[in-house]
């Protein structure tokens, strides 16, 4: 591979939301590495948080703060993102989050929190990044669903619906991109080890009164694979997703499970 090559994304603008950690900061790290300056979004990210990274890679990372369920946070994120580099070309929608609680018993607040984070603020970042995208010529939409997308279980109402609403969201957006170079895919990986999966195991591991080493090794065990998945493999089918030449990969629900329904 050509230096080049290697910095494929050079000139080019990414945003990546909930990018301060777990599959967000993998894909911001690797975005960088291939030379496009990226925007991260998040809660909890300071302006500093990926000096180190930003040092060591081809393109700059900043991080502004975004609540994605707010209409006006959007945008102020979006045109803050507009004015550090003129333009966006790339969306990567990482920001998600995971409670489990059986549908009779499930607060109504945590249902409305998990569709407004997971599914209405896709929509909310789509819906101002693809206008300029269109505009170009080029874009990249890449939303990170779930394997509970299509395979649930109990205590995930919420987060199988907003996923799946995420499925139904990619293929529309894609058709709308389509006859202007903008593709719209999802990936839907199955247990990732991040911060938030390992949380949830946690819980699980209590729940169930056993040893978290245990727990963990069975999940892994159940895998076909006997592993679980790393981040940066996620960000490394962003990548592809990316390239020029990946124009014909759209509309797509992209399973990256290690050969495991869930």
């Amino acid at each position: 591979m050509s230096i080049s090559d290697a910095k494929f994304l050079r000139g080019r603008t990414a945003i990546v939301t909930g990018g301060a950690t777990g599959i967000g900061r993998a894909t911001t790290v690797a975005l960088a590495q291939a030379g496009a300056d990226v925007v991260v979004g998040s809660r909890t990210a300071s302006p500093n948080a990926f000096t180190d990274a930003a040092d060591q890679q081809g393109g700059r990372i900043v991080a502004f703060p975004l609540d994605v369920t707010s209409s006006s946070a959007v945008a102020a994120f979006y045109a803050a993102a507009r004015s550090e580099f003129g333009k966006v070309d790339i969306l990567v929608n990482s920001a998600g989050t995971m409670p489990d609680h059986l549908i009779a018993e499930h607060p109504d607040a945590l249902w409305d929190e998990t569709i407004a984070v997971n599914l209405t603020g896709v929509y909310r970042m789509i819906k101002v990044s693809l206008p300029g995208m269109i505009e170009q010529q080029w874009g990249r939409i890449i939303t990170i669903a779930s394997t509970a997308a299509s395979v649930s279980a109990p205590g995930f109402g919420a987060y199988s619906a907003s996923k799946a609403g995420v499925v139904g969201l990619t293929r529309s957006v894609a058709l709308e991109g389509a006859p202007y170079g903008v593709t719209c895919n999802a990936i839907s990986p199955g247990w990732v080890e991040t911060d938030m999966a390992i949380a949830a195991i946690t819980r699980y591991a209590a729940a169930e009164g056993r040893d978290f080493g245990e727990y963990f090794a069975d999940i892994k065990r159940s895998n076909p694979q006997k592993r679980m998945i790393q981040p940066a493999e996620i960000a490394e089918l962003v990548l592809y997703l990316c390239r020029d030449n990946a124009l014909g990969m759209t509309m797509q629900d992209l399973v990256f499970s290690a050969g495991s329904l869930w």
